[in-house]
This record gives C-alpha cells, sequence and structure tokens, in this order.
C-alpha cells in the first residue's frame, strides 16, 4: 500500500470534490439498509394483519426512497468521475515533466516503450482505481457493517450462526486480492514488452520492408502479443475461481437462515418478515463481498500500476544542479579545456569510453573530431552541454567547473545538432524556430540561409508554412539536417555542436554550408564530429580519437606530418593522387562548421 500512499498527493487538490462523493455515497448506503427494514414492515405490519393502508404508504415511502437513491448515485458518480479523471490528468502530466529532466543516462535505461504505458495504460489504471474506490470501493465494506450491525439487532441469534461465513468469506476476498496484485504487475510488464516491439517496428518499419523481415518481425510481436494473451488469460483464470466459491458461501449463507429462521419461526421467536429482513440483510453483507471480488482485478491492478508510476516519478537524474550552482557571466567567451576526462556508462569502470582526455578549445575556435565509428565521438561532445557527467576529471567553461552552471543556463548557451535529426509536428518554421520561439521571420530566413535550406524551402508547397509529416517523411535527409542546422543557428549559440550534422548532404552543399558559415563561424566556439575528411579540413584544430583516447592534434597539415593515423584516413578517403588540402588548405585557412 506504500505506493497507493505515494499516490493520494494527486487526490489531494481534488479532496472537496472526493468528500462531496463520499457523503454521497455514505447517504446511500443509509438509504440501502432502509429497504429491507420497510419490506419487514410491509409483511408485519401490512400483509399479515391484511392492513392495505401500512401496503400503500410502506410502498410509496419504498418508490421515493429509490428515486432519490438514484439521484444521490448519479451526483456520486459525477463527482468521482471528476475527480479520477483530474487525477488521472496531473499523473500523466507529472510522469511527462518527469521524463523531461531524465539526463541521457536515465533515458538510456528507460525504454521508450515502457515509458509509454506508464503514460497511457498505468495512468489509467490509477483513474479506474480512484473512481472504484469513491463509487464501489467506499460503499462496500460501509453496507457490509451496517448490515452486519442491523443483523444483530433483527436476530443476535442468527447472526452469530453467520459470522463465522462471513469471515471465512473475507478472508477468500483478501487471499485473492492479494494474490492478484503481482500477477497484474507482470499482464502490465508483459503489456511493456509488446509496446517496445511494436514501437521499434512501426519506427524502423521502412527498414523492415527494405530488408524483407516482414515475417521475422511478425514472429517477434507474436512471441510478445502470446505472452501477454497467456499471461492475461492466467490472470483471468485466476480471477475466476473466485467468484463461483463466493456464490457458495451466500448460498450456504441463504439456506443456514432459512433453516434456523424458520424453526424459530414454527417456534413463534421469529416473525416472517423478521427472516425476510435478516436474509435481505445477510444479501447485503454477501453482495458487497461479491462487489469486491469483482472489482479486486481493479485494484489489485491500480496498485501494480502505481507502483510502476513511482518508480518513474521516484527516478533521480543522473545529472542534476548542485546546491550552489551559479549562472554563466554576461559575456562569456566560451573556452573550453578538458582536463583528464574520463568516461564509462552505467557505472561500468571497465568499460571507458574516454580516457585521459585532455583539449582546450579557445573562443571562437572550431575544433573537429575525427575517428573511427565507436571511438568515443559523440559521447566526448555529449559531455560539453552536459547530458552526462563526466566520471573523471572535469570540463572548464571560462575556467568553471561545467557542473557548477545551472543546467538550463548552460543548455541555453549551446546548440547542438545531433547526428539522428529530430523534427516536429508543425510547419517548418515552427521547427526552424523551435529554441527561440520569439524569432522573427527575418531572423527564420536568416538563419535557413546561412544553412543553404532556405532554396529548397521556398520550392516547397506552402514555403515556410509547409507542414512537416511524422518524423519528416515528406523531406529528404540533407533537408532535415538544413533545417535543424538553422534551428541550431537561429538560437546564436557561443557553443555549436555539429554531430556529424552534413553526413546526409552531397559535398557541394556542404561546401556551401561551409562557405555560407564562415562570416558568422567566429561568434562561435564550434565542435564539430565528422566521417568526411572533406569537412574538417580547414578547422583551428582537429582531434583524431582512437578507443577513448586522443591519439593526435593539430591543423591537416600538421597532422599529414605527424600522424599515421590521420594519414591513413585521409590517403582512405582523399588519396590516390586527389590532394584537395591543396585546393582547400592552400587558401587562407578559415574555420568552418
Amino acid at each position: 500500500m506504500i505506493h497507493i500512499r505515494k499516490i493520494l498527493p494527486f487526490v489531494k487538490p481534488y479532496w472537496k470534490r472526493a468528500l462531496v462523493a463520499l457523503i454521497l455515497l455514505t447517504s446511500l448506503v443509509f438509504l440501502d439498509l432502509a429497504i429491507p427494514r420497510l419490506i419487514q414492515r410491509i409483511i408485519d405490519q401490512g400483509i399479515t394483519p391484511n392492513d392495505q393502508t401500512v401496503v400503500v404508504q410502506t410502498a410509496l415511502l419504498m418508490i421515493g426512497i429509490s428515486v432519490l437513491s438514484t439521484i444521490i448515485a448519479i451526483g456520486n458518480n459525477i463527482s468521482s468521475v471528476q475527480v479520477g479523471e483530474s487525477v488521472a490528468r496531473d499523473l500523466r502530466e507529472a510522469i511527462f515533466l518527469k521524463i523531461q529532466t531524465f539526463s541521457f543516462g536515465n533515458l538510456d535505461q528507460q525504454k521508450t516503450g515502457q515509458l509509454m504505458v506508464r503514460l497511457t495504460s498505468d495512468a489509467s489504471a490509477v483513474q479506474r482505481l480512484v473512481q472504484v474506490s469513491l463509487r464501489i470501493g467506499t460503499r462496500a465494506p460501509l453496507l457490509m457493517i451496517g448490515s452486519l450491525i442491523l443483523m444483530i439487532n433483527t436476530s443476535p441469534q442468527l447472526a452469530l450462526t453467520m459470522l463465522p461465513l462471513l469471515l471465512v468469506t473475507s478472508v477468500i476476498i483478501v487471499f485473492f486480492i492479494f494474490k492478484m496484485e503481482p500477477l497484474f504487475r507482470t499482464v502490465q510488464q508483459r503489456l511493456d514488452r509488446l509496446n517496445t516491439v511494436l514501437q521499434e517496428n512501426i519506427a524502423g518499419v521502412r527498414v523492415v520492408k527494405a530488408f524483407v523481415r516482414a515475417d521475422f518481425e511478425g514472429a517477434r510481436f507474436q512471441v510478445a502479443n502470446d505472452d501477454l494473451t497467456n499471461r492475461s488469460v492466467q490472470v483471468m483464470q485466476f480471477m475466476g475461481a473466485m467468484s463461483p466459491i463466493l456464490t457458495l458461501c451466500v448460498n450456504i449463507g441463504m439456506v443456514l437462515v432459512i433453516w434456523n429462521g424458520g424453526a424459530q419461526a414454527i417456534r413463534g421467536d421469529m416473525s416472517v418478515g423478521q427472516i425476510v429482513a435478516f436474509t435481505n440483510y445477510l444479501l447485503t453483507t454477501m453482495t458487497p463481498l461479491t462487489m469486491m471480488t469483482q472489482l479486486s482485478n481493479t485494484w489489485a491492478m491500480g496498485m501494480a500500476s502505481a507502483k510502476r508510476i513511482n518508480e518513474v516519478l521516484d527516478t533521480i537524474p543522473e545529472v542534476q544542479d548542485l546546491p550552489d550552482a551559479v549562472a554563466l557571466p554576461d559575456k562569456a567567451q566560451a573556452r573550453i579545456v578538458f582536463e583528464n576526462v574520463a568516461f564509462h556508462y552505467n557505472g561500468n569502470s571497465d568499460e571507458s569510453v574516454l580516457k585521459d582526455v585532455n583539449l582546450i578549445a579557445e573562443p571562437g575556435e572550431t575544433v573537429a573530431i575525427l575517428g573511427a565509428t565507436g571511438a568515443g565521438k559523440s559521447t566526448l561532445i555529449n559531455l560539453v552541454p552536459r547530458f552526462y557527467d563526466v566520471s573523471a576529471g572535469r570540463i572548464l567553461l571560462d575556467g568553471k567547473d561545467i557542473r557548477q552552471i545551472k543546467q538550463d543556463l548552460l543548455l541555453a548557451f549551446v546548440a547542438v545538432v545531433p547526428q539522428d535529426t529530430v523534427l516536429f509536428s508543425g510547419t517548418v518554421r515552427d521547427n526552424i524556430r523551435y529554441g527561440r520561439p520569439e524569432a522573427t521571420d527575418e531572423q527564420v530566413i536568416a538563419a535557413a540561409q546561412a544553412a543553404q535550406a532556405h532554396d529548397f524551402i521556398m520550392a516547397l508547397s506552402k514555403g515556410y508554412d509547409t507542414n512537416v509529416e511524422e518524423r519528416g517523411v515528406n523531406l529528404s535527409g540533407g533537408q532535415k539536417q538544413r533545417i535543424a542546422i538553422a534551428r541550431a543557428l537561429l538560437t546564436q549559440p557561443k557553443i555549436l555542436i555539429l554531430d556529424d550534422s552534413t553526413s546526409s548532404v552531397d559535398v557541394e552543399t556542404e561546401t556551401k554550408i561551409q562557405d555560407a558559415l564562415e562570416k558568422q563561424i567566429r561568434q562561435h566556439t564550434s565542435f564539430v564530429v565528422a566521417q568526411r575528411i572533406s569537412t574538417v579540413l580547414k578547422a583551428d584544430k582537429i582531434i583524431v580519437i582512437d578507443r577513448g583516447r586522443v591519439v593526435a592534434e593539430g591543423t591537416h597539415q600538421e597532422l599529414m606530418q605527424t600522424s599515421p593515423i590521420y594519414q591513413e584516413i585521409y590517403d582512405s578517403q582523399l588519396g590516390n593522387g586527389v590532394r584537395v588540402e591543396e585546393s582547400v588548405v592552400g587558401a587562407e585557412r578559415s574555420p568552418v562548421v
């Protein structure tokens, strides 16, 4: 129940509506408990003495109570639904906002499909739990307690006879409820797996078709789907055994009442009306127990989902502001220094991705990072905006450890164009000014021109007002990359990071982007991760990384003289007599991003 208690603060803002629902529910219970006593009155004071007036008056009173009960039930339903839906909305918002605080390390450990289930299925399960508790979950125990009291008042002897049966029934229900909670948690875990397979398949459906792997993916989905189905069937079968057992308990109770009560009536110790009233109170006692069996799946699922939601809400972001974190100075120069930096994922120090990295990027300097796939290039630049924290050493920004700078302010200082371009639903204009919503149309166009995106944007059906379809499928890879570059440039960052961001454009377009950026490049301290050596030829400084270590550093001409690894990369891409540096580097060297 600790996980349910953690969810209660989400109910607190709506305590007035919840209180109204409970008051209405309590009133409804009192009205329900009055009906058996009125039936007793009809039999003992109306039918037995042939008094039609009592029969008519009592019948009209019962009709009035039924109408009032209906109105109260509707009011209770309205209030409980409002509370439940509001709690679900707040839970979804809290989970969503919590995910936004996750660092890259947290996101590496959380699968997209699992987070989607937390936001949808688990939040809905808690919503149903809240609604059921305010509508029926509270009504059932109140009815049971009230009926027990009135059973004792009607016939203490019969009540004592029924107590052992009621206790056995209660134990059975509690047993089923607590057994079902872990079973439902397992079902939600299988749903996680199914959603992960589904999300991966939909996101990669083009790759699936290209490699003719539909049958393989279908089989993988079938395994996850069958696993979920089988687990759900097991839970439903387990639950299905509870209702017949409780029905047996009810029937045994009825037989005992009629047998024992009938014997007392024959002796004159009880009236027929008392037997009928007692039987109704017995049914009123057993019915909530039966109701609870039907609701136990809702409670069990709600408790399992509450635990899973709390796992997300209790997650501590790996990257956090220090208590004494400060702001950046107004005139920051953006000088970046790596001092003995090491990094490993998930705390696994035996598998270091970066080792003893020492690097200086002067203000306005362009630093190109070159290396084989998996060498640690992207990891290195991800440390600058604190997407991850270093495992050892430190990174200084204008002489201050970046861990001492407030995250939001640091991120506002940096613009990143990731290797995998992400565009959002909306227009091209909206995507370019995503990081700077207040930017004017002129500023948007200027950024697009610098990224060599303006011409192709104007050729689109609605220009800058063209809608970007899901994942940007109506744009080519190179077009998406140029929009992403424009988006980064529009924020006017002090530090610009391009993670292989021109890999999808041709060499001619890449050259145009470089030429267009030369005029403003001195405004940024830039890091350029590249696979093509032509991208880095004019950089102020080229860093060669091999197996997580900086193995060479210098300009193109310097590295051609001193670094065998760089020479090998150069010859593999631009060798065989093609001396590109003569045309590129031979001119006055100017940095390019």
